[in-house]
Formats: C-alpha cells, structure tokens, sequence
C-alpha cells in the first residue's frame, strides 16, 4: 500500500568485511611515512549530513553514525563514539579490529596520549578539522612526544577505489514569498556584523548561511536542501560565491549575479591568498571553518580571525515570512500526521505492521499533500525496545513487528518549501502498564513546564533545560539528550545556534524556533519522547520590569490521551493539555477528507477531566 521515496532500509556493509580496507589503511600510511592517521566523520564544512563521496568513517569503520571519528595506528585502531551510537557501533564495527571508545569523556586525545610513542607521525587532513580541533591533536601529539602532520591529499582518498563523485544537486532559487528579505538587506545586516568584528571580511564556510544570504537552495547531501558552497563577503565591494557551476540553471546564475560573482569552488584559496597577501584580517567560523582555510590565511601574511559566524545567528531569528509559513507548513503536516495516527490506531492492534511499515505510511501520507520536498531526516520508528535506542534507524535486518504491549516510538519530519517539520508521538499498542502511564505522564509535565514557561528576554536555553527534567528527576531518572535543538526554515532541523540543553549558552530570541523534546529510555524495553516545534514569541505581564518571552507551540498532533495518567497533572497543565488538542481539532478537523478519521480525532483531542 505505501513506499518511502526519501528513504531506505538496507543495512551496510560493516564488520569483519571491510577489515582489508584497514590493512591498505595501514600499506598507505606506512608509505607515507605516517604512524596513524585520524578519520573523523565530516566534510569540509562539518556537515550534518554529508555527500556519500564524504562518508569516509563508514566506508572504512562501518559505523553509519552521524557523529564519530577513527584513529588508525600501526597495530591498533579505535572507533569513537557519543552515547547514542555505542550499541550501534559495536554491531557494525569488527570487534577484532577496532576499540569502541567514549567520544566525549575521556576524549580522543586521551587515548592517544596513551598510544602514541615518542618519534610518532600522525597525519590529520586540515580539511576536514576546525582549527580548535586540530589543536586538541595536535596538544596530545605533543605530550607524547609525536608530531601532527596535516597531508596533502588524503590517504583514504587514495585507497578509496570506486568513490562515488561529487554531488551536483541543482540549484534553486528561494523565492522572496519563503525568504521574506531579498538579498541586499541580507548583505547590508552581515556588513554590520563584519565592522562589530573590526575585520576585512568573512568567508562562509557552512553551506546553510550561504543558502540563507543568497536565498538558494539545493540537492547535495540527504534530507537538507543544501546548495555545497563557499562565500566570501569583503567590507566593501562585491561578494563571490564559490560554487560548482554544473549545478546552476540560467535563471539560478543569474539570481546569484545580482548580488555576487560566481566562481568556481577551486578559487576560493587563490582569491583567500591574495586577500591575505594585503594583510587582511578574514573571519573564520570556528564551528565549520577547515583548518587548511586558517593556515593558508596565515602562511601568506593575513590575520585568520575566529569566532562564531554572525549568520548563524541572523538565520536562527526568523521574519515574518518565514514565521507564517512554518505555521503554514506545520498545519498542512498536522493533517498527514492525523491520518497517519488514525491508520496506525486501526491497523497496529492486528500484529501485522512492522516498524517500516510505518516509516513508509507516514512519508506516503506526508507526500500525498502534494508539497513534501524531502523528509527532514531518516524516520525513526522504534518498537518495543528498538524505541530505548535513540537515533535508531530501522533496517530490514532489525525491522520489528508492532505488537499489542508495546509502545510505538515515532519520531519523523518533513521539508516544504515554506517550512521544516519535525514531531515525536509515543503511541500505545493496546493497554500500557501502570509504569508505561507514570514515565510518559513524567515526560508530558516536563514537555509542558517548556511549554508554558515565561522567562526574560536574554535568558538561555540551558536555563530553560531543567524545566523538562524535574518531574523525572522526582523519580530518580533522566534522559541523556538535550531537550531542544533549533529548527531552520527549509534548512537544516538541527540549526544552532540556540538550543535547550545543558550546553545550550545563546540567549533565545524573538523568532527562534526550537524543539521541546523530553523523552525516558527503558533500555531493551521501550522509549518514550514527546517532540513539538516551539517558537519564541513575546509576552505581556503587569507589571514586568523587562520584556519577557513565551513559547508558542507549532506543532499540532493529538497526544496520546491512554498514556496520561490525569492524577498526576495539575490543574494548570490539564487545561494546556485540553486547550492544546481543542486547537488541534480546530485546526485540522476541516482538513480531514474522510469521516472515519474525522471520529478519531474528535476522540483523540476530546477532553480529559
């Protein structure tokens, strides 16, 4: 009945199979004259998703993961992972030739203090590190007593034999009716970013801040309309655009050329050289900047400047334009998602769906609106505890049927062109025990607390962080992720600079869009999270003696109402609760096509007393 166009479910290649690539891996550096070498798992730009021509970690290791990095030695290789990936890494991965360590406490550099010898050679790609993690190697090279050796050409590069080539994703040009500012006022904002700086002028690194200046989008990694390129903005004059010319259309180069001249992408470091050559002072992005864009300013007389890009910043606050139609595109997602909640409700109880099935059902209903672009990323759907992983990612191998007992993780977005979704629903599958009602009734009070919370104008997301735990922490639980990350408009669903979580120090501003995503982990036994797209809007007080902020939720999807234990919710969050599926109702009921779906949600949203 359904099909998923955006997405797969083959399990890659990985294990014991792929150990012969290590051994050239090791033949390669040997040739070099190179100790070890580090793989991290990133593009030049520190990508999210990245182009398969850039999966250099899972074609060596593979680990699939969205987050890791690799260090080959002579006789020992570790894979290093962040919590969400360590059950993950340990199936894919040979466990014979490869350590499965802690990505973050301890971190890399630890272990390799630990294993390098003095004389050591490591070699790293300035490419595809920041500066500041160049630094972390090359300190722990350096209490070793070993060398870090940025190459010229990178050495996987060079066994990699049937590398797919680079992505040529056609360009498109973001019309004002999404963006909301042309890109004239866009580069009048930037420049005033530039003279706060004091420098000469700012290269984009991160490909979304190009597509946001210039108000295109493209096609070249997975589930984000990312055009891959470079920008480099001068205080004063023309700015250029370094991007592959086979992905633009006529109208595409002409778009750019209003505003920029284009170049090529391999003219980025002459045009850099001869700025630096003058002495300019150039700003980096620390957070996507490669280090080989530091070290080439450096070594020709410039003065590399790193900091936070201004863009980031400038795109996370979003315009009016762009505020109503995310409203739009959330509204127009509520009603695949109602039909998706009716389906499974009637279908699931049978025993007969599994985990993809559902993943293919929710993007069919998804394109069935006749706008979906994309998904915003791979669906997770977890049953049962496949739920308790929290990045998982169904295959055929691990595909799980749903059976009556379990709870139904789904966690899902989409990409339309006036807006970026991304909505978590815990679902149960017949009657849920007692402890299944009290851990999601938890979570529900903690996804309310950030819901309704009114907090200063300047105030953090890692102050706003606690609101969502508190009522597991009562409990003596938590969970291990942050409770809300940025959202862009028909951009990336992960955007920073803001987030809600303990590491989340940006002040939230007016037109930020953020996730509210608390969740609990019974580990092989069921997940829960609850997930809705907030945006920071103000707020009126009597009396108040600065402005004060609010979150206004953008989501609209029933929550299960069989998992709520109503004893456990004040009457504050009662009302937010029934006031919330009254909205929902109102809002999609008049969407919904047939009268069957239309009873479910009159019973999913009616409400609880």
């Amino acid at each position: 009945m359904f099909e998923a166009h955006f997405q797969t479910f083959e399990e890659p290649e990985g294990g014991v199979a792929l150990t012969a690539r290590l051994s050239a891996l090791r033949e390669e550096l040997a040739r070099r004259k190179l100790t070890g070498f580090v793989v991290p798992r990133a593009d030049q730009q520190q990508n999210e998703y990245v182009a398969a021509s850039e999966e250099r970690l899972a074609w060596l290791t593979g680990f699939t993961g969205s987050a890791g990095l690799a260090i080959v030695l002579g006789r020992e290789a570790a894979l290093f992972v962040d919590g969400r990936y360590t059950l993950q890494a340990g199936k894919q991965v040979d466990a014979k030739a490869w350590q499965v360590e802690p990505l973050v406490e301890p971190p890399p550099e630890h272990w390799l203090t630990r294993h390098l010898a003095a004389g050591d050679r490591l070699g790293f790609d300035p490419w595809l590190h920041t500066s500041a993690a160049a630094e972390r190697l090359a300190a722990a090279c350096a209490k070793a007593g070993a060398e870090l050796v940025a190459v010229d050409g990178n050495p996987v590069d060079a066994i990699w034999h049937e590398r797919p080539a680079p992505p040529l994703g056609r360009v498109s040009i973001h019309g004002a009716q999404f963006s909301g500012e042309i890109e004239a006022e866009k580069l009048k904002r930037i420049r005033l970013e530039i003279n706060k700086l004091g420098v000469d002028a700012l290269v984009l690194s991160d490909s979304h801040a190009v597509a946001w200046t210039f108000n295109i989008r493209g096609a070249d990694v997975s589930h984000t309309p990312l055009p891959l390129s470079y920008a480099l903005v001068p205080k004063h004059g023309r700015p250029l655009v370094f991007i592959d010319h086979r992905k633009l259309s006529n109208s595409a180069r002409d778009h750019l050329e209003q505003s920029a001249d284009v170049e090529e992408p391999a003219a980025l470091t002459g045009k850099l050289t001869e700025l630096a050559k003058r002495g300019a002072s150039i700003a980096l992005d620390s957070a996507t900047a490669a280090d080989a864009l530091s070290r080439l300013i450096a070594g020709a007389g410039g003065k590399p400047v790193r900091g936070n890009d201004p863009v980031s910043l400038l795109k996370a606050v979003k315009n009016l334009t762009e505020i109503e139609g995310t409203r739009t595109a959330h509204q127009r997602d509520a009603v695949a998602l109602t039909r998706f909640l009716a389906w499974i409700d009637r279908e699931a109880p049978s025993g007969h769906l599994t985990e993809i099935d559902t993943v293919e059902a929710l993007e069919t209903f998804r394109r069935q609106t006749g706008a979906l672009k994309d998904v915003s990323f791979p669906t997770i759907a977890g049953t049962g505890p496949n739920g308790a992983i929290v990045h998982y990612r169904v295959t055929r191998k691990s595909n799980r049927r749903i059976t009556p007992g379990d709870l139904l993780l789904i966690d899902s977005g989409a990409q339309y062109e006036d807006g970026t979704t991304d909505v978590t629903r815990t679902i149960a599958i017949g009657k849920p025990t007692d402890e299944m009602r009290d851990r999601f009734t938890r979570v529900l009070r903690g996804h309310i607390a950030i819901a309704r919370a009114i907090f200063p104008d300047g105030t953090t997301g890692a102050q706003l962080d606690s609101f969502a735990r508190q009522y597991l922490w009562q409990a003596g639980i938590d969970f291990e992720h942050g409770t809300g990350h940025g959202v862009g408009s028909y951009l990336s669903v992960h955007e920073g600079p803001a987030r809600i979580s303990k590491l989340g120090t940006t002040p939230l501003k007016r037109g930020m869009i953020l996730s509210n995503e608390p969740g609990y982990y019974k580990t092989d036994a069921y997940g829960i999270r609850i997930e809705n797209l907030e945006i920071v809007i103000g707020t009126d007080i009597a009396g108040a003696e600065k402005p004060v902020n609010a979150f206004e939720t953008l989501t609209l999807a029933p929550i299960d109402r069989r998992l709520i234990e109503v004893s456990m919710l004040s009457a504050d969050e009662l009302s937010w609760l029934n006031d919330y599926h009254a909205r929902v109702a109102r809002v999609v009921r008049p969407h919904l096509d047939d009268n069957a779906t239309k009873l479910w949600l009159d019973e999913a949203t009616a409400a609880l007393k």
